[in-house]
């Protein structure tokens, strides 16, 4: 008999008490970002906090059976119950060389592309918007993203200065791995690429190219920070699945996967010498509840996500969107020394996936690509995006559906 081992996107719902908490921390990095000088009086409470909330929540994933456990991105601020963006905001406060924008994210102009000439477009003219406008601005229609952080730009050369974030982060998860009886090698922490971060503003780098380069070069000492401890890292880059949706109008295939190549290249150039056996990289077609009509079939770039010195590829494949993609796996073969983490359960629903369920699709991969190279999964993060007990139910049918699967194998 097979074991199908179990994990997770990242996001796990947080507690009443560090969504409170970090609604402080919120306010906080707006205000460095305006230039003013910050003093964290509750500094050390809040990390007794959150030090003991990652502990607790190690525990809870090792009682619901996830063999590859995180922190829950619990280090990554969320301040309300509804809040998709955690995975990126998080990178504001640990970057030097950012101000805050005077305008608001969905206020940017439109920035259309031509043939051999692409460009990302804001926000707001993104091609599912413009095809479902009443449905994205019906607050009743269940696309609301939550209440977004005015978001920054780039006035100067960026840099790290998360140091003591990540630390803070590494050192919570060791203390939850070490409470339950984890292997510390089976313990990963989500990091934003180089791609995704690149969406913000920028006003000092003189082209996009340069400016997810220096990106890469940046958020490097991150991932350096959780292998160097004996972590798994994982890079959250949507970006390269879901771009294509911001490009207005449609690109052709040749000039996505022509635009995408610089942000993997210089992604792995960020990774470089790092173990890739430490490396999962997770792409997605952004976590909003919307139609997703636009979304870029994922054979199309598999090749080149599968080019990323990353073992470990996480991806959407639970979705009603998705679900029909796990047929590519008849055709990609899957390298040496890599392994997939696809979506089982979805955070696009309300409704919770039957163990049964759960245990068929594991059970389609695992024929194409061998169950030992089959890691069951979310499509996303589930914190902020559904309710936190349908989020351990979830969960629960992930483990129970993986048990089933392991038996037929």
């Amino acid at each position: 008999m097979a074991t199908i081992r179990t994990s997770h996107a990242g996001s796990l719902p947080r507690t009443p008490e560090l969504i409170e908490a970090n609604k402080v921390k919120h306010a906080q990095t707006a205000a460095r970002l305006g230039g003013e000088t910050v003093s964290d009086t509750e500094a050390q409470e809040f990390d007794e906090l959150l030090a003991a909330s990652v502990v607790d929540l190690v525990k809870r994933q090792k009682d619901l059976g996830i063999t590859l456990p995180n922190d829950g991105e619990y280090g990554h601020a969320m301040a309300s119950d509804l809040d998709y963006g955690a995975w990126w905001h998080y990178s504001f406060a640990r970057t030097g060389g950012l101000e805050l924008h005077d305008r608001n994210i969905f206020e940017e102009p439109a920035n259309r592309s031509t043939p051999g000439n692409i460009v990302l477009t804001s926000f707001s003219d993104r091609r599912d918007r413009n095809l479902f406008p009443n449905v994205y601005a019906d607050a009743n229609a269940g696309t609301d993203t939550g209440a977004q952080p005015q978001f920054p730009k780039a006035t100067g050369p960026i840099s790290y200065i998360g140091q003591k974030a990540v630390a803070q982060d590494i050192a919570n998860l060791k203390a939850g791995l070490a409470a339950v009886g984890y292997d510390e090698r089976d313990g990963y922490i989500n990091a934003l690429s180089p791609g995704s971060a690149s969406r913000v503003a920028n006003e000092y780098y003189k082209t996009d190219e340069e400016f997810i380069w220096a990106w890469a070069d940046v958020l490097r000492e991150e991932y350096l920070a959780i292998t160097e401890a004996g972590l798994t890292v994982q890079i959250d880059d949507p970006s390269l699945a879901e771009n294509f949706d911001q490009i207005n109008p449609e690109p052709s295939f040749h000039d996505y996967r022509a635009f995408i190549q610089v942000r993997i290249d210089a992604l792995n150039h960020a990774l470089r010498g790092i173990d890739p056996a430490q490396v999962r990289i997770h792409t997605c077609w952004g976590s909003w509840h919307g139609p997703h009509v636009t979304d870029l079939p994922f054979a199309e770039i598999v090749d080149q996500v599968l080019s990323i010195n990353a073992a470990g590829i996480t991806f959407e494949a639970a979705n009603v969107r998705h679900e029909h993609e796990w047929k590519i796996w008849e055709e990609t073969k899957l390298p040496e020394g890599k392994y997939i983490i696809p979506g089982i359960v979805s955070h696009a629903t309300n409704v919770v996936e039957h163990p049964e369920l759960v245990a068929e699709r594991i059970g389609r991969f695992a024929k194409l690509v061998g169950p030992e190279n089959v890691v069951a999964s979310t499509d996303c993060g589930l914190g902020g995006r559904i309710h936190p007990e349908i989020a351990v139910a979830k969960l629960q049918s992930l483990t129970e559906g993986a048990q089933i699967a392991s038996q037929r194998f």
